[in-house]
């Protein structure tokens, strides 16, 4: 495990990664090796101690077993079918039954059936599944009530507003009074302990800068439209109570994690940001991205920004129950080092490939459906980045229980174990077959007070 992860090298490369306030990006070009999406930035004091806060709770929340939460997650997806199919047998003679609650799949059915969730909305803590499953944001804390869509001051913003709410110190569990756009004249930089909780309510953040998760820990985000996220030029931003600090230029992601642990991010729809719709990156681990919806981009996740980057070989990510949809060329994602759970997602669309990447990641891909384009060349689900295959032939990549359609097919590799000393054991998962309808309700939901989300 040291040399897996070594936390004076981490911290110490953190450091210089922080230090030049330089920002590189590059297109999959065959010079990429070791710089492709790396945003630094001046660090003071106070982000010193935010990233050595940050490096202790990524090495607490990384699981030594990752295949034990793989086994757990299909294991729910088994039980809620079995219950569904149940369920439905035995109501098939109630004259009186007028449909089910359509939750379907197990973190849906953790709650969206109950008609009084919005005097219940902490009840979804705890249904998150995968490696983001510890996960619960603002629970601790107090409501928040966002009255307000507008960011006229990054510095000394307005109470009411979304950028007020998550910079505030503890626990918060931030709601929305009305539907609202905001459009973010800064990076949204979120403290850790936060839930910002869109049901009921229609938020789009557009045409501005996105949210950004930089140092943090134990962050939810549901329910949410993002896109159109544009670069923003940066200057002195409030990230706390009690700190202003000077930010680069933000490149235009959606979502940027970084150095961030325990994350579910669930029920988001997002398109067209000038970056990465999601980007995780710097030892960020222990995260969930469940029934979202991605339409409309070129480069959708990068889960590992820089080959030079082994504190990303600590990053495990759950991806389940998505709609990967029309407009997607690529990345859905591209990893390095990690360990990624893809599992009962819906690729309905994509120009290159749908998953990629480099530097020994560890994907285990179970009952996805994948929908090939109909031209002949990009048929191929995964694409190994600028590396031979004598290399890439041990990476273990596996696919199983997938429904490969219009001539789809997947590349596996490795020996059918993953790097890690227990064999992978997976419990019984649903097939591709079923991903139609574990995706159904992909995507930020139309919640009304009073009734079933």
């Amino acid at each position: 495990m040291a040399a897996m992860f070594n936390s004076s090298s981490y911290f110490i490369l953190c450091l210089f990664f922080l230090s030049f306030a330089v920002f590189v990006s590059s297109h999959d070009d065959p010079t990429d090796v070791a710089n492709e999406d790396t945003q630094v930035l001046d660090l003071d004091a106070y982000w010193k101690q935010r990233a050595e806060e940050a490096e202790k709770e990524a090495r607490e929340s990384y699981n030594k077993n990752p295949e034990q939460v793989t086994e757990e997650f299909n294991n729910e997806v088994g039980k809620l079918m079995l219950k569904e199919n149940s369920t439905r047998r035995n109501l098939r003679g109630n004259k009186a039954y007028t449909g089910p609650c359509m939750a379907t799949n197990p973190i849906d059915a953790c709650w969206r059936c109950d008609p009084n969730w919005a005097n219940n909305r902490k009840k979804i803590v705890g249904c998150a599944q995968g490696f983001g499953k510890k996960t619960t944001g603002g629970k601790d804390g107090p409501f928040y009530v966002v009255k307000m869509g507008t960011d006229d001051d990054v510095q000394n913003p307005k109470p009411g507003t979304l950028r007020h709410a998550v910079i505030q110190k503890g626990p918060l569990w931030i709601i929305f009074a009305k539907s609202m756009v905001i459009r973010l004249q800064q990076e949204l930089m979120v403290s850790s302990d936060k839930t910002i909780d869109g049901r009921g309510a229609n938020v789009v953040i557009e045409e501005g800068a996105g949210v950004t998760l930089q140092f943090v820990k134990n962050v939810i985000i549901t329910n949410l439209h993002i896109k159109m996220i544009v670069p923003k030029p940066g200057g002195m931003i409030r990230d706390s109570v009690d700190h202003i600090g000077l930010r680069t230029q933000s490149d235009g992601d959606g979502i940027s994690l970084f150095g961030a642990s325990n994350v579910w991010i669930d029920h988001v729809s997002m398109s067209r940001c000038a970056d990465g719709l999601i980007d995780a990156v710097m030892g960020s681990t222990a995260v969930t991205i469940s029934n979202s919806h991605f339409t409309d981009h070129d480069e959708a996740m990068l889960f590992g920004a820089n080959n030079a980057h082994t504190q990303d070989k600590i990053m495990q990510i759950t991806l389940a129950f998505n709609h990967f949809g029309k407009g997607l060329v690529q990345r859905m994602p591209r990893v390095r080092h990690g360990f990624f759970h893809v599992v009962n997602n819906d690729y309905t669309h994509w120009i290159m490939y749908a998953i990629g990447g480099n530097m020994n990641p560890t994907i285990i891909s179970q009952g996805n459906r994948f929908i090939a384009p109909f031209n002949g060349v990009t048929k191929q689900v995964t694409h190994r980045e600028n590396t031979p295959e004598a290399e890439w032939k041990n990476w273990e990549w596996r696919s199983e229980g997938d429904l490969m359609m219009n001539g789809a097919f997947f590349v596996e590799s490795g020996s059918g174990a993953s790097n890690h000393p227990a064999k992978l054991d997976m419990m019984p998962f649903k097939p591709g077959t079923f991903v139609g309808t574990l995706t159904k309700f992909s995507g930020a939901l139309n919640c009304v007070v009073g009734k079933p989300c």
